[in-house]
């Protein structure tokens, strides 16, 4: 991102990008509480935290782990005080502000009868190319079937917190929550959403996001 501090921390419209995350998952009637995983040595959250405290349906924060996978662990743990093993979770990106509360209707809705959960996506429309450690292309990859995973992503809390837990024991590559779930046999169904729920990476991100929100006249 260019910036010296966390990306979840750049101004967005006046408010750092996790505060608008938090507004709008707070903010949809069918979420009972929110919490947020945040690294012991992050100085940046203090400064966030009054503002998220005043949010309706904030629980307060966690402490995060070595990694995305430890962090969602963590959280599955504390949500224990609050939640049964057998409700659901959704686990979101910090970094994706724009995400659609009519989009998190749709998770919800087509968890209804499944019993692996599922997550937001995209279906891929580019032209997908395999390419060697040089940058050469080897193959093109038929794109039928390939989605981009999104978040939110939505699993009962006693169902994710086993696959996480074989998943890091046996030491599986969990890039998401879904990822876990496949490695313990799931099949999580994918849900589409809009484009408009990026992930901020690139520092272009930021005006993109801007854009978005501006276009979803959200009230912030």
């Amino acid at each position: 991102m260019q910036a010296s501090f966390p990306k979840q921390y750049l101004p967005l419209l006046g408010r750092p990008v996790i505060l608008h995350t938090l507004t709008r998952l707070c903010a949809h009637p069918r979420v009972r509480g929110v919490l947020v995983g945040i690294p012991n040595q992050d100085t940046h959250w203090p400064k966030v935290a009054e503002q998220a405290a005043r949010l309706p349906k904030f629980l307060g924060s966690y402490p995060g782990g070595e990694t995305r996978a430890h962090t969602v662990l963590n959280g599955l743990r504390e949500l224990g005080k609050h939640a049964q093993g057998r409700d659901w979770v959704l686990v979101h990106d910090a970094v994706r502000p724009c995400v659609r509360l009519g989009d998190v209707d749709n998770l919800i809705a087509a968890m209804n009868g499944e019993t692996e959960g599922g997550l937001l996506a995209f279906p891929v429309s580019d032209t997908v190319k395999r390419v060697d450690k040089d940058g050469h292309v080897t193959e093109t990859v038929k794109r039928e079937g390939l989605w981009r995973a999104a978040t939110p992503q939505m699993f009962r809390i006693e169902t994710l917190t086993r696959a996480l837990d074989q998943a890091l024991q046996s030491g599986a590559d969990v890039t998401d929550e879904a990822s876990a779930i496949e490695a313990a046999g799931g099949h999580p169904r994918v849900v589409v959403c809009h484009p408009d729920n990026i992930k901020i990476t690139l520092p272009e991100d930021l005006m993109l996001a801007e854009l978005y929100l501006k276009q979803q006249q959200v009230r912030i």
